[in-house]
């Protein structure tokens, strides 16, 4: 059954997309959240989202129907080294209208799906996954609305968890090692916010620069924003993905500098939170990547509140010493008062600490300690 997660690759597209990993924190509740909409009553079941088809006796099975498109990040968020499949379904005969800093504008009724899975044997994903759940945001004439729905052990249906979950799981890791986790399936309320911008819920991923890449469609290899244009889905793109903005890939060096690569991790892993306006903007800080400001990205920046999180560092970012830095030392602790992200993850994502690590490395220090708001510094040397 589940080897159909597999064969997406080659034209047969398994599980769903986006509601990128959520937070609250105390930063978060004193700037004030997102006040929770109003919204019509979700469907119990996933099958009622026409995301996926139905087999025998109503078995949800791991392939799309007609219409849902699948798409992927250049960057994705770290979510305690889970797979996800991300899709998209717009009306039929609806466009989004292209943007090229923020969210696509979609229409009313589209739905953004996002499926979590653990890979068996991440050595070998023949082997198949487990899906743990699958995340809906259903754009509504009010906004937008985000729902989660759980699966079950035998993987054959999903039904609503507004309460949210933990679902203890383990897999065979990259270096042969068993990993386990209590895996989080985030209730109604840390939806919101993570995905709380201006007081308002929007998606995260569909944006040009995390769109701006080639996607293995069934009838071959092409950038999604042209493939999006071509199907009649994206009005307003550019007529070359060259001159539409793009995030490097955060662990593949053959997308851009280091430099490049830390500002999409942080944006991806940080920014949903901290810009100027979400649910974490009194912390000061912005990660977004077109940031430029040194101090708003965390440059000599000092703590708005020193507490345990601060762990007796000055400042959030020491250039050329990661472990003076807030930042680096949040990002390497699983401690529930401490690690950021706050949710979505309760374990350390090493591969991304340690380019962060690198990256602070890197940093040149031309104000020899004054805290300046200038163009950031570039890595030594870069790539």
């Amino acid at each position: 059954m589940l080897e159909s997660i597999f064969a997406q690759r080659h034209g047969r597209w398994v599980v769903p997309l986006l509601l990128m990993a959520c937070m609250t924190t105390a930063c978060h509740r004193s700037a004030g959240m997102a006040e929770k909409p109003k919204t019509s009553r979700p469907p119990k079941d996933l099958a009622a989202w026409n995301i996926f088809k139905q087999g025998d006796s109503g078995k949800l099975i791991h392939e799309t129907l007609p219409g849902v498109v699948p798409y992927e990040l250049n960057s994705s968020l770290f979510s305690d080294y889970t797979s996800k499949y991300r899709f998209v379904k717009l009306p039929e005969g609806s466009k989004a209208k292209y943007d090229e800093a923020t969210v696509f504008d979609f229409p009313v009724d589209t739905v953004i799906a996002k499926t979590f899975t653990y890979p068996h044997d991440r050595r070998d994903l023949s082997k198949g996954e487990r899906i743990m759940e699958t995340r809906i945001l259903h754009r509504k004439e009010t906004g937008w609305e985000a729902f989660s729905y759980q699966w079950n052990a035998e993987q054959t249906s999903a039904t609503l968890a507004l309460a949210g979950a933990v679902v203890p799981v383990s897999w065979i890791h990259d270096d042969g090692s068993t990993k386990t986790n209590d895996y989080i399936i985030p209730d109604a309320n840390k939806c919101i916010s993570c995905h709380e911008e201006e007081k308002k819920i929007l998606p995260i991923g569909p944006k040009a620069r995390h769109l701006n890449r080639d996607y293995p469609y069934a009838d071959g290899k092409e950038n999604q924003l042209v493939h999006w244009t071509k199907m009649g889905i994206l009005d307003g793109a550019p007529s070359s993905p060259d001159q539409a903005p793009r995030n490097a890939v955060w662990d593949d060096a053959s997308t851009g500098t280091l430099d490049e690569r830390a500002r999409a991790y942080l944006e991806i892993n940080c920014a949903h939170c901290h810009h100027r306006g979400g649910p974490a903007r009194n912390a000061g800080l912005d990660f977004r990547i077109a940031m430029e400001e040194t101090e708003k990205l965390g440059i000599w920046k000092s703590p708005v509140a020193v507490g345990r999180g601060g762990g007796g560092r000055k400042y959030s970012i020491v250039p050329g010493k990661p472990e003076d830095s807030i930042l680096y030392f949040r990002l390497n602790t699983t401690d529930p008062g401490i690690m950021m992200p706050e949710v979505a993850r309760r374990m350390i994502h090493s591969e991304g600490v340690s380019l962060i690590k690198e990256w602070i490395e890197s940093l040149r220090d031309p104000h020899q300690g004054e805290r300046a708001s200038e163009p950031l510094p570039t890595g030594a040397g870069g790539e």
